[in-house]
């Protein structure tokens, strides 16, 4: 009934198993990738023919792990999985960017990729797993995909390089990086990194290239087994040969190259859109759907063609000129820090909001639970690139660029015991014109500083480009948007004057060689260590202390057997407490308490109040309290938080008392002194040696004297 074809290989101490025949078999291309007891299901479907009038290829890329892979029900109400979470929509990235570059050209036909995670061992990590079973089922499917690309996962740690370390190990890894590849070059990297050298990240790339190249035979192997027959792909029209010469003999490229001499980005697409709005009228009825499709070609002829011959880019600089540089802090008044950060004509708007343990995000994902303290959102409206748009919930690009900022500010954060704040930034992309993710790097650190955070150094980042015809190539500091369209790789890195912090590398050709990504890495830290000279004209580092308008947290301890008093039955005590002074707390299991506020004195009397919940009496001091019952024998204080003493009828005044109430009643404030604590911890307390106008120790006094 089946014909299973499988492969395996020992990689990084594992076994890699790869199995096609028995699940999924009327996809074009199924996996069963195994690593570990790690399980996903990689499928690859493409579509018969392309739609009429297609003129970009449809590549669809989705990753998504099951709850059952960990042996865990979904929560919420309606108990299965919903939308993509964070995580899915990353890895779903991350397995495209690969992938993309290497279906044949001329091939348009809508594809897509489903990898599902069905097994999940808590050590070894779905995302390169699922990565190399898609690339073996898109080898094996038939379509026209060059591939295979390999990938894996590299740590560094102690001055070693670590292949796939196992999830447990992630916390103590000063670089965690993941690549993908095929036998000539490096397509993708991924990685954060703790301030590390140029040297020590090409290492990196450089080692975990290597240590690929056995999953791409394997690969390999496995598809001379049992590939599919290929797709023909349909021969290009002789038509849109004719069409492109028709529009060159009308002289397209020189009207090109005068409208990309206008350096203005606005300017600029109205005076290409101008020509192309001519060169269609010059084009018969049946040339207009042909040329949409070839104007780009022609662009990218004369944009590259330009920079390689005469090193001068569209808007007038050189290779290595980063555009001009305005950075401001402080800008918006109640915001707790706030920065602009504007390059050329790339500007973000970012805040930072301080907040309490409360406010921290809980993140549930099938390696379990975690709460998050530094949340960084990246907001992407269509006014920034001048244009009318729905404003939708954050998609795929959203939340890769505000997690690689995020990625590249993380290593500099204070620990959570050194600034107990959760932290929150918002990037407001409000122009875009190249690389808005490194803008967001730099408008946040900034904002945080702003705030008052303490970040360890300034960070910057910076997006390089690349145009390569042949064995010219041209590397590019701080592209534009069309440099980015029109070129051959976007490489972006984030770090500090001390190192990188965060590198990601997508390539649209089919490899790069390292030397190549070595001038990239060194034209990158120049331009790096120059936005950092502009951003320290605004700031330079954390202001001292926290925003006016920011909670101010106190962090205390106290014994654990006193958690359930301040707590108080079904959470009274520490309820009154808040609602009485505004403030919130936060317990942990370990006794420690922050009390976050606004206003100091509102913290100061929430901090007292608990201190006196769990304070023990001493004898000899004396304390304020409050009558709370009055009985025969004596009078019951109040005067330690939840604590009562009693004063015994013959300690309430220096004479023989025939009735308590005589001297005090309920509710009454008065000045006691702790005279005893016995065994069971009852306290004894007395109002008669205590002055009750002053509140002086009378008996103290007496010694003195």
């Amino acid at each position: 009934m089946f014909n299973i074809h499988t492969k395996e290989i020992e990689w990084g101490g594992r076994t890699l198993k790869l199995e096609t025949g028995q699940i999924a078999r009327q996809a074009d291309g199924a996996v069963l990738a195994t690593y570990g007891d790690t399980v996903v299901l990689c499928t690859a479907v493409g579509a018969k023919s392309m739609k009429p009038g297609q003129d970009f290829f449809p590549l669809t890329v989705n990753y998504q792990e099951k709850t059952y892979a960990a042996g865990k029900i979904p929560g919420g109400f309606f108990k299965r999985e919903a939308r993509p979470s964070e995580k899915e929509t990353l890895v779903s990235r991350l397995i495209d960017r690969p992938l993309r570059p290497l279906f044949a050209s001329g091939y348009l036909n809508e594809t897509q990729v489903i990898c599902t995670v069905v097994s999940h061992d808590l050590e070894n990590d779905p995302d390169i797993i699922a990565m190399i079973g898609a690339s073996a089922a898109l080898t094996i499917s038939g379509l026209p995909f060059l591939g295979p690309i390999g990938g894996c996962r590299v740590g560094y740690k102690d001055g070693e390089y670590l292949l796939n370390p196992l999830m447990p190990d992630y916390p103590e890894m000063d670089l965690d990086l993941v690549l993908a590849g095929t036998h000539e070059g490096v397509l993708m990297v991924e990685s954060e990194a703790q301030e590390l050298s140029e040297e020590v990240m090409l290492g990196a790339v450089a080692f975990g290239h290597e240590q690929m190249m056995p999953v791409i035979n394997a690969i390999i192997e496995l598809a001379e087994q049992c590939a599919k027959d290929p797709r023909e792909i349909a021969p290009v029209d002789p038509a849109v040969a004719a069409v492109k010469e028709k529009l060159i003999a009308g002289g397209i490229l020189g009207k090109f190259t005068e409208a990309y001499g206008e350096q203005e980005k606005l300017q600029r697409q109205v005076n290409i859109a101008a020509v192309k709005a001519a060169a269609l009228e010059s084009l018969e009825e049946g040339e207009v759907s042909i040329a949409g499709g070839l104007f780009k070609k022609l662009e990218a002829e004369v944009v590259r063609g330009s920079i390689l011959k005469t090193s001068m880019r569209i808007d007038g600089r050189n290779t290595k000129q980063v555009r001009p540089i305005v950075a401001e802090v402080g800008k918006l008044p109640l915001t707790h820090g706030s920065a602009l950060f504007t390059r050329g004509e790339t500007q973000a708007l970012v805040t930072s909001t301080l907040g309490t343990g409360q406010d921290e995000q809980i993140v549930d994902q099938l390696d379990g639970s975690y709460r998050e303290h530094f949340l960084l959102h990246y907001n992407f409206p269509p006014y920034s690139v001048g244009e009318a748009g729905f404003l939708r919930g954050p998609g795929r690009r959203e939340i890769g660029h505000g997690k690689l900022a995020w990625r590249a500010i993380r290593p500099l954060l204070p620990t959570k015991e050194d600034f107990p704040y959760t932290m929150r930034v918002v990037s407001e992309i409000t122009e875009s014109n190249g690389s808005s993710s490194m803008a967001t790097v730099c408008g946040s650190s900034l904002a945080l500083m702003d705030a008052g955070v303490p970040l360890s150094s300034p960070v910057a980042g910076i997006a390089m480009g690349l145009i390569k015809e042949g064995d010219d190539y041209a590397v590019l500091s701080d592209i534009l948007g069309d440099e980015d369209h029109l070129g051959d790789m976007d490489f972006k890195v984030a770090g500090t004057e001390n190192g990188v912090t965060a590198l990601q590398m997508d390539i649209k050709i089919t490899s790069i060689t390292q030397d190549i990504m070595k001038v990239a890495l060194e034209q990158a830290h120049e331009g790096r260590i120059h936005i950092l000279g502009e951003m320290s004209k605004a700031l330079t580092s954390g202001r001292e202390g926290v925003s006016e308008h920011a909670p101010r947290i106190t962090t205390f301890s106290i014994p654990k057997d006193k958690i359930r008093e301040v707590i108080g039955t079904g959470g009274k005590v520490i309820r009154e407490i808040t609602e009485e002074t505004g403030a919130k707390i936060d317990i942990d299991d370990d006794g420690t308490i922050k009390v976050a506020a606004i206003d100091q004195e509102a913290g100061d009397a929430a901090v007292n109040w608990i201190k006196s919940i769990v304070a023990e009496p001493e004898v000899g001091v004396v304390y304020d309290g409050k009558v709370v019952r009055c009985v025969d024998f004596g009078a019951f204080v109040n005067f330690m938080g939840a604590r009562d003493g009693l004063v015994h009828i013959s300690e309430l005044e220096d004479r023989r008392v025939g009735k308590v109430t005589e001297v005090v009643n309920e509710g009454d404030m008065v000045k006691v002194k702790c005279i005893g604590v016995e065994r069971g911890g009852k306290v004894k307390l007395s109002m008669k040696r205590v002055n009750q106008e002053t509140g002086e120790d009378l008996e103290a006094n007496a010694e003195a004297e």
